[in-house]
């Protein structure tokens, strides 16, 4: 295996409710290769239990992991986000299968920053917090599809381990999740301002927008020359009163 591959994963924990399942999803990084972890608005940061289910092999991804209060914020330096659920319908709809994802991920590894997004062990991750993510994945089961967060981190993390190999092709660096969000934010102005509103479902033509262009792994120049293209269309519309001067 390339461990320089895998230097770019990050696992990363959105409201884990049990300092144990932390530990757990810490020791399966640590399993697995993945160089780090990331929590956002954990219930209970107990250093005792977490080190517990860690172990000592992964006391250290215990002692360096990053505590944030905004799930934006903690992905705002990924270049990729893939999501999981449990929940499938028409708004979250899997992506890829979590196999050949793992291999498209390996060969986005090199260049670019890959966060593997899980959600609270009740609830998962909603709508908002998807819309986040570039791809979503869902790890198939028979009848029970109830999966423990530590064994869902396990299950994804070695997927991506195994698909880690040398030789792979490599991907550029894409836009972060940063300018991406800021990307989304400007474009919804620009549909606001030429009427493409629905008020039944005001995210409606941003949600469309982020599945098609979320798709293509957008680079940093794409999203400038998207924003570009935004502000000259609002200037176009603030200044339509005076085109024909």
């Amino acid at each position: 295996m390339d461990a320089r591959v895998l230097d770019n994963f990050c696992v990363v924990l959105y409201r884990p409710r049990y300092p144990e399942n932390i530990g757990a999803a810490a020791r399966c990084c640590r399993n697995m290769g993945i160089p780090r972890l990331i929590v956002v608005r954990p219930h209970r940061l107990e250093e005792e239990r977490m080190l517990k289910m860690a172990t000592h092999e992964a006391k250290d991804l215990i002692e360096t992991m990053s505590v944030f209060d905004h799930l934006e914020e903690a992905l705002a330096p990924f270049h990729y986000v893939v999501g999981t659920t449990a929940r499938t319908g028409r708004q979250r709809r899997p992506t890829h299968t979590l196999r050949d994802l793992a291999e498209r991920l390996v060969d986005l590894g090199l260049n670019n920053r890959i966060a593997l997004l899980f959600g609270p062990e009740n609830q998962g991750l909603t709508n908002s917090q998807l819309r986040l993510c570039q791809s979503l994945v869902t790890i198939p089961t028979a009848a029970f599809s109830s999966i423990n967060l530590a064994q869902s981190v396990m299950i994804v993390c070695y997927e991506v381990f195994m698909a880690s190999s040398p030789d792979k092709m490599t991907w550029p660096r894409l836009a972060t999740t940063e300018e991406l969000e800021g990307m989304y934010r400007h474009l919804k102005e620009v549909f606001l301002a030429i009427g493409l509103d629905n008020p039944q479902n005001p995210e409606y033509w941003t949600t469309n927008a982020r599945r098609i262009l979320g798709r293509h792994g957008l680079r940093p120049r794409d999203v400038k020359l998207i924003r570009g293209f935004c502000r000259q269309v609002l200037w176009a519309t603030r200044n339509k009163g005076h085109l024909g001067d």
